[in-house]
């Protein structure tokens, strides 16, 4: 059994609304030393596999068929045995 965690951001350089409003209320809030905040998906899944590279394989699969946009967002993650 394996564990991959997914993360998705929207990519540099793309105005991140959500992020920047996040950031101007921790600064309201005094949190001044706060330089950027950047928001995206965290995605937790366990999955069978025979080995590493297969899971992998399929989790760029899922990414590049319905986890994210690869116009807009980047796709990284990390798989991790399940003991």
């Amino acid at each position: 059994m394996w564990l991959v965690k997914i993360y998705i951001t929207l990519k540099k350089g793309l105005l991140d609304a959500q992020g920047k409003a996040t950031q101007n209320a921790l600064e309201s809030l005094g949190f001044k030393e706060v330089e950027e905040v950047r928001i995206g998906k965290y995605i937790h899944i366990k999955m069978k596999g025979q080995n590493q590279q297969m899971v992998m394989q399929r989790v760029e699969e899922m990414g590049k068929k319905l986890l994210a946009n690869p116009v807009i967002e980047d796709f990284a993650y990390e798989v991790e045995v399940l003991k």
